[in-house]
């Protein structure tokens, strides 16, 4: 069978722990419509640059490193933002599910819509998806058009949606003082996410600066400059907020 669908992707890593369950081959894909002032990956912006690459190259290369993977590991499909390659995921993890390999995404949802032809792709797609990592990045409006330059009504749709099909994810959200890391924001999003009733594991990644020089490669002004990562009085604030320690379904 030949392969109708190229993606584009920046890189891969063959050992991931942060990125789902167990031990994971992560595929980074080329292209992102946010522009979050925390990225740490800027240059998978551009929907243009990285290596184009078949299905079958990806599983193939994943492959090598089953035997690492346990149980519990598997492939997870990162960025960039993933769903902008809706097509080549699908084949992806056709091919994935075929093998038994667990599949994973890791999205922020900007690309979700209930419009056609997409939704009915990303409904097929979620046949073959074991889990979601789902990255939202600010529970207020305009808070998350500050922070990424884009609105978040189709993000929380989104999730409202993955919860109505109980599709398995994992929430995670990036504490970034000056902008997330307030109390009233904190409780707002841990109330959303306690509507949801899908939610397997809640997380909190302090934000760090280890991405600034990328920035400056790229010449571009990185908007965070003089800002600290969050203390660990604030990170544990937040998990409690959010009440991380709740949600443990991931352990099952």
């Amino acid at each position: 069978m030949t392969n109708s669908v190229l993606g584009r992707i920046h890189s891969t890593e063959n050992f991931g722990t942060v990125d789902g369950p167990g031990v994971r081959f992560v595929v980074f894909t080329q292209g992102c419509h946010m522009r979050c002032q925390f990225c740490h990956n800027p240059d998978t912006w551009d929907l243009h640059a990285g290596k184009q690459v078949t299905a079958d190259e990806i599983i193939e290369e994943a492959l090598k490193y089953k035997s690492y993977w346990g149980e519990e590991g598997g492939i997870t499909i990162s960025g960039g933002e993933p769903l902008l390659q809706i097509d080549f995921l699908l084949e992806v993890f056709k091919k994935a599910k075929k093998l038994g390999i667990h599949t994973t995404i890791d999205s922020c949802g900007k690309p979700f819509t209930r419009r056609e032809p997409w939704f009915s792709k990303f409904n097929e797609l979620l046949e073959y998806t074991d889990l979601i990592l789902f990255d939202i990045k600010h529970i207020d409006r305009e808070g998350h058009r500050e922070l990424t330059q884009h609105v978040n009504d189709n993000i929380l749709d989104m999730a409202k949606y993955l919860s109505e099909i109980d599709q398995p994810v994992w929430i995670r959200h990036v504490l970034v003082p000056q902008r997330t890391d307030y109390d009233e924001y904190l409780i707002r999003l841990g109330d959303f996410i306690k509507t949801l009733n899908n939610v397997k594991k809640v997380e909190v990644l302090p934000y760090h600066r280890m991405g600034i020089f990328k920035w400056k490669e790229l010449g571009i002004d990185y908007p965070l400059e003089g800002i600290d990562p969050p203390t660990q009085e604030r990170v544990k604030n937040a998990q409690e907020l959010l009440h991380c320690a709740d949600y443990t379904g991931y352990k099952n």
